[in-house]
């Protein structure tokens, strides 16, 4: 898992406030809906390790699941069958600007990334 990503995914869901809560209840910093944190173990979605380590299991299996990081962020803020029902991102203007944000701010992140030098 590219940890860039995580970040990128923290700062455009919460902007790293571990007490987000949003207008629909998802909570903490990964914004996690009351469902996915039972789904994934979570106790209390406000705890930072908890909340992360969920959060970045199901990035994870989404990713895993749809083999496309666009596809796997798009699930992550429409859910799963929606990206199955449309095939793609689905044309919700919420979860296109959703993943071009999560996508600009991880290429942003990945472009400051130190890069090793060849021998």
């Amino acid at each position: 898992m590219d940890p860039l990503l995580v970040d990128s995914v923290i700062r455009v869901e919460s902007n790293y406030n571990p007490l987000a809560v949003s207008p629909k209840g998802a909570e903490g910093l990964m914004q996690l809906i009351p469902a996915t944190a039972r789904r994934f173990g979570v106790t209390n979605s406000f705890d930072v390790k908890e909340n992360i380590e969920a959060g970045v299991t199901y990035l994870k299996y989404l990713l895993d699941m749809f083999g496309d990081d666009r596809l796997a962020v798009a699930a992550y803020n429409a859910g799963e069958s929606a990206v199955m029902r449309y095939g793609d991102v689905p044309p919700y203007r919420e979860t296109m600007n959703y993943v071009s944000r999560v996508g600009k701010a991880w290429a942003r992140r990945a472009s400051r990334r130190p890069r090793r030098r060849r021998r």
